[in-house]
């Protein structure tokens, strides 16, 4: 489940970070897996998915350069968070504009929030370039 599509990506060990590092997306919509996996593949990112805690924290060992988070999963988002706190990444999540103020508590938390459509626009270059703002 939280292997990485690119078998030959460097893990790049304790430095991590680097632009071999894998994504990591925290999401269930089989829409947007899809979406993502397929976008990471044409852009020769190596990518992670993960819908556990205990799948996030396995994938934190591997440092990776960029987390994309559903906010609109239903997710505890209270342990998905603690468990990134400890590798700090970068935080992308991604939220719909009808469920924006149901969402707005984990917004903070995030290094940058999108909605969907924009995730879905900006996505080549959020997994290659990470969260800009």
């Amino acid at each position: 489940m939280n292997r990485p599509t690119d078998p030959r990506e460097d893990r790049g060990g304790a430095s991590g970070g680097g632009a071999s590092a894998p994504v990591l997306a925290i999401v269930s919509d089989l829409f947007f897996v899809a979406r993502i996996r397929e976008t990471a593949r044409l852009a020769g990112v190596p990518i992670e998915f993960a819908k556990t805690p205990e799948q996030v924290a396995t994938s934190l060992g591997r440092v990776p350069r960029l987390v994309l988070l559903d906010l609109t999963a239903g997710y505890d988002y209270e342990l998905v968070f603690a468990t990134l706190e400890s590798a700090r990444p970068p935080v992308l999540g991604f939220t719909t504009h009808a469920l924006a103020r149901q969402t707005q508590p984990w917004h903070p938390r995030c290094d940058r929030v999108v909605t969907k459509e924009t995730l879905t626009q900006e996505l080549p270059r959020l997994l290659k370039e990470g969260v800009t703002a």
